[in-house]
């Protein structure tokens, strides 16, 4: 085993023995059973830490993270995570996670090639194209990337909204709520982007399944 994968199983063990000092029953209690509140959709980067960031112990939060954080309705990993989120866990919060800074807002915006990934990063040049005339509107490229991964975040939230996932549980009285938030590397505070949707009567009537 090389040193650079051993320091991993080192760190590890020191990990799980702090834990059990601060908690001897802690492992216990965690295999026991998986009930987080909170289903964190965000982005792949690994300086974007879900448990850290907003102090939360592993099985506080379920994860799913995928490059730019994004919701679309043909990707099938995503879904089964957000239905069994739903409708397993119980989840009362859905919160899509974007971050400044993010590569692949940056590379779909540039329109660079990157090979297999540009079909990914379509989805966010399709965000860019539907509010160009706003983003167009800032002077400076970095405010403008800042405010595409922010648009980016919104119309993922809205993506959640649309399943039928999240419009059954509305339908059956489920107390849930999808957020949008963008977190910021430079000082690792996270902003509320304020387009939080909790029932069906703020969907767009074009977008309703069910209800």
């Amino acid at each position: 085993m090389s040193d650079d994968v051993k320091i991993l199983f080192d760190n590890n063990r020191a990990w799980a023995e702090s834990v059990k000092t601060d908690d001897p029953a802690f492992f216990e209690k965690l295999a026991a059973q998986q009930t987080p509140e909170y289903l964190w959709i965000g982005c792949s980067d690994s300086r974007v830490p879900a448990n850290q960031i907003v102090g939360l112990l592993p099985g506080e939060v379920f994860v799913h993270r995928n490059v730019a954080n994004i919701v679309v309705h043909t990707d099938f990993n995503c879904l089964t995570v957000l239905q069994y989120a739903v409708e397993v866990l119980k989840v009362k919060h859905v919160i899509v996670v974007g971050h400044y800074g993010c590569g692949g807002i940056r590379a779909a915006y540039e329109s660079r090639y990157t090979g297999l990934a540009d079909n990914w990063l379509r989805n966010i040049r399709d965000v860019h194209f539907r509010y160009r005339e706003e983003l167009d509107a800032i002077a400076d490229k970095e405010e403008r990337l800042a405010r595409l991964c922010e648009l980016n975040v919104i119309t993922q939230v809205s993506h959640v909204c649309h399943t039928t996932i999240a419009q059954q549980a509305w339908s059956r009285g489920q107390k849930l709520a999808v957020h949008g938030w963008v977190y910021s590397l430079r000082d690792g505070l996270v902003k509320d982007l304020d387009c939080s949707v909790d029932g069906l009567e703020l969907i767009p009537e074009a977008y309703r399944i069910v209800g």
